[in-house]
């Protein structure tokens, strides 16, 4: 079992607890968190709250890529109305850049898949501390208050669901998120295609792709497009064939 419950005693029993397989949850507890994560990226009233948990995993791709292809990372911003801000340093064109902008719109589906494999192997507690650890990396470089909070919460929730929750709620709710980074992931991308005809500012991660590359926004967009959907097939077939 994986559950983390009440005394973690040595670490070496808390590094076994995380890491050691569990029975998967029935197909119908699978299907039924693939139900609540669409209900959380489709209805009107729920999105504009859960997409912020995609705002945090863009973000942080951004910021993840920005140090790993040698620029300074000068922090980032989370904002209320669900957009978001990593700022780095360095050259302002060349493959860090390229980079750096490219992987934003495709981190929460390529998370979804990474958890959707953890998951599949039954280590339910490994997905759920790798998150937390992976939202720590993000709060360490928040400079607004929003954002701050925004993670605080994110992480209090996710901690207390891997330290205190029975191991069948662990499950549950590694499902749930997991199904959501899969799915979520998509809607961005298809919210960038209206954006883009509804305004004629340029300021998307895909417009200024085009500026440094040369290749039109709109084929950005559809790359972006094609490897969400892409993710998402791989990351549930992952997470169903059990």
């Amino acid at each position: 079992m994986v559950t983390v419950n009440g005394d973690l005693g040595t670490a070496p029993a808390w590094l076994d607890a995380v890491l050691t397989a569990q029975p998967m949850p029935p197909i119908e507890a699978i299907v039924a968190a693939a139900v609540i994560a669409a209900a959380g990226v489709l209805l009107p009233d729920v999105w504009p709250r859960t997409r912020h948990l995609l705002t945090i995993a863009h973000e942080g791709g951004h910021a993840l890529t920005a140090l790993l292809t040698g620029r300074r990372l000068a922090g980032i911003r989370l904002h209320s109305d669900t957009s978001g801000l990593s700022l780095s340093v360095g050259r302002p064109a060349g493959v860090g850049m390229i980079l750096t902008l490219l992987v934003g719109y495709l981190t929460p589906s390529a998370l979804g898949v990474a958890a959707a494999a953890t998951l599949a192997s039954g280590r339910v507690g490994a997905m759920l501390w790798g998150t937390l650890l992976l939202l720590a990396g993000v709060l360490v470089q928040i400079r607004n208050f929003f954002g701050l909070g925004l993670l605080l919460v994110t992480g209090g929730i996710v901690l207390a669901v891997s330290y205190w929750a029975p191991s069948d709620v662990q499950a549950l709710f590694g499902y749930l998120l997991t199904w959501f980074l899969l799915l979520g992931g998509i809607r961005p991308v298809l919210e960038l295609t209206r954006a883009r005809r509804s305004t004629r500012t340029r300021t998307s991660d895909a417009d200024q792709l085009a500026r440094l590359t040369g290749v039109p926004a709109l084929i950005w967009v559809a790359i972006f497009v094609a490897v969400t959907v892409t993710l998402a097939v791989v990351g549930g077939r992952l997470l169903i064939d059990v």
